[in-house]
């Protein structure tokens, strides 16, 4: 049965580290909505723009941040009594950024990652980095995904996002600080669902981005978009994913957001790889970290170890290598030489597709106590 997220707390003390494009965000998110808002900036001179002119020119030009809003870039001030605390830096930074973090944290802070990627060393996902990092419980560690592309909802435009923790409790706790007349939060259990969707939508950005730079229409991108999800489904559900997650907004929901526009820096750099620039080149271009091209690699080595085949994305790692020219990618359904009945998210091909769903729900009734699947709920 839903249930709500909980009616919002008024002035909760919260502190987000990172003052990208989406850690800013967040920050004017979480302060519209009613939060005490700290947010951390690694260069001091940005700090001091944000504190004193509510400007972050950086990432977010021409965007008036909340009078409310404060900046440092002492980590000690940022974090001294944050109950929540909002994490925004690239992925392959977290490690060190929690270890500095770690002496000023509140011993009852519940951490919340905004980050959408793997940690390249160790392919492990960014809740789970916290929790080796950090001495807390997996209750007390919040994530949150879904279709939101910073500068739209900077500029107030609604959207919505998932809150998702092993506890209910937590999730709803988040999401209630997490909302505002903007933007909506709904709440689930599937944490793995819910990072993986969120990482992997950043790969086919990139394959989509790759094809539109070479030119192609719409029908190859939405062949992408569509088999893509099936390649997203696949991996999620391998690793303990409930595949309905991938059907919502941290899945489908930011699959298209990240799929179709110019403001996604997956998509961004996909295209100048189908232009015919390098790596290194798009690399040097792209003013953010750009967390689908750091992804690649780490996605397709827990693939094979599942044995799960992601056909886009081993192209996506061809053209980052050199080897594929962008104009070959193609939505591959198979490899085999024999046509295929179309095999969709459910796993699905053509007969006895029915009896088998029917029979998924009692096997999932079962698993969660005669109750439904864990979806988000608002």
């Amino acid at each position: 049965m839903a249930r709500g997220a909980g009616r919002r707390v008024p002035g909760k003390r919260v502190a987000v580290l990172g003052a990208g494009s989406w850690g800013t965000t967040f920050a004017k998110i979480l302060a519209d909505g009613g939060a005490d808002v700290m947010l951390w900036a690694r260069r001091p001179e940005l700090a001091r723009e944000i504190q004193e002119a509510k400007r972050n020119s950086d990432y977010l030009a021409g965007i008036n941040l909340p009078i409310g809003l404060r900046a440092t870039s002492r980590l000690d001030l940022a974090l001294a009594g944050a109950e929540q605390v909002y994490i925004s830096v690239p992925s392959q930074t977290l490690r060190q950024n929690l270890i500095a973090a770690e002496p000023h944290l509140h011993a009852q802070a519940t951490i919340v990652s905004l980050m959408k990627g793997v940690e390249k060393s160790t392919g492990h996902r960014m809740s789970e980095v916290i929790a080796e990092v950090l001495p807390i419980a997996e209750s007390k560690i919040a994530v949150i995904s879904g279709p939101n592309l910073a500068l739209e909802i900077a500029r107030e435009q609604p959207t919505a996002a998932v809150v998702s923790s092993s506890s209910l409790e937590t999730a709803q706790s988040v999401a209630s600080v997490s909302r505002n007349r903007y933007f909506h939060s709904f709440v689930n259990t599937d944490v793995i669902g819910t990072e993986f969707g969120g990482v992997l939508k950043n790969l086919i950005a990139v394959a989509i981005g790759i094809v539109d730079g070479a030119g192609y229409g719409e029908n190859t991108k939405a062949s992408i978009i569509t088999r893509g999800l099936v390649e997203m489904t696949d991996f999620a559900v391998a690793y303990g994913a409930h595949p309905d997650t991938l059907s919502g907004l941290a899945g489908l929901g930011d699959l298209i957001a990240t799929c179709q526009s110019p403001l996604s820096r997956n998509n961004t750099a996909g295209r100048l790889l189908g232009q015919g620039y390098k790596l290194p080149e798009v690399v040097n271009q792209m003013q953010q970290t750009t967390e689908g091209l750091a992804s690649v690699g780490p996605i397709l080595e827990l693939a094979r170890a599942k044995g799960v085949e992601m056909p886009i994305v081993e192209q996506v790692r061809q053209v980052l290598a050199g080897t594929l020219e962008p104009r070959d990618i193609a939505p591959h359904l198979t490899t085999d030489d024999e046509p295929q009945g179309e095999r969709t998210m459910d796993g699905q091909a053509q007969g006895g597709s029915a009896l088998r769903r029917a029979l998924q729900r009692a096997f999932d009734q079962l698993r969660h106590g005669g109750g439904g699947a864990p979806g988000d709920r608002p």
